[in-house]
């Protein structure tokens, strides 16, 4: 048990720190290597709860920097696809094939994270479509998996390219809203436990001292070495879950 817990706590560690240094990465971090533990289910129910409290925790010293305009539709979006994530995750969160689906998803994001080259400067970004459709599939990807943030990462950069602040600020708040949602409909329908609280307790501390200790990095580390080294320990995860989840 101390072991386990143990294991939990550095996982949670270290992707809160990711996520502190570049925006996000405490889901994708802490999905490739919770399930080894728990089932799906389990695993996201504990990210997108703990996620909640990182994103207060890292929103409240980025505050100034949210644009709440920019928020509205992207939102509007990924509380539909909560919704329709929730009544997955109902219905199928207990079953090993999850696993497999969720490793294919992650190689997908580090796929994403080694292949993009970020937005181009002053390009034209639609205010319509573009974050109703990131918004509904990180919405519901994050709902599954809780690793929905890649879809909002992307929009975000486009229309902060510029100011990595604000980035990062408005990134908090969307990941903040979709897990309040989230953890709402879950705890509706009673799915959280008693054994839940001990690993959320160990969670707790693993986010709120890796959070600080990211944010104090954020300003001096390279955002694209970062998320490099990310992406090479998200693809070794994804691979284990593949072949012995």
């Amino acid at each position: 048990m101390i072991i386990e817990l143990l294991f939990i706590f550095f996982i949670l560690l270290f992707g809160s720190f990711i996520q502190g240094a570049s925006g996000f990465g405490f889901g994708i971090i802490a999905m490739s290597f919770l399930p080894f533990l728990f089932t799906v289910k389990e695993s996201t129910l504990l990210v997108v709860s703990l996620a909640f409290v990182l994103s207060v925790s890292i929103a409240l010293q980025l505050w100034k920097h949210i644009k709440w305009k920019s928020l509205l539709v992207i939102l509007s979006a990924a509380v539909v696809g909560r919704y329709v994530g929730f009544l997955i995750l109902s219905h199928y969160g207990e079953m090993d094939i999850l696993k497999t689906f969720l490793g294919i998803f992650l190689i997908a994001v580090v796929i994403y994270l080694f292949c993009s080259k970020g937005p181009k400067p002053g390009k034209k970004v639609n205010q319509t479509w573009l974050p109703i459709t990131l918004g509904f599939f990180g919405g519901l990807i994050g709902g599954i998996f809780a690793v929905g943030g890649p879809f909002f990462v992307f929009y975000f950069l486009l229309i902060y390219h510029d100011n990595k602040y604000a980035y990062s600020a408005n990134l908090q708040i969307s990941f903040l809203v979709t897990a309040l949602i989230t953890i709402a409909l879950h705890g509706i329908n009673g799915d959280f436990s008693i054994d839940f609280l001990g690993s959320f307790l160990v969670g707790l501390a693993s986010v709120l001292i890796g959070s600080r200790i990211g944010i104090r990095f954020f300003a001096r580390l390279s955002q694209e070495k970062i998320k490099r080294f990310a992406a090479i320990v998200v693809a070794i995860a994804a691979a284990n879950l593949i072949l012995f989840g």
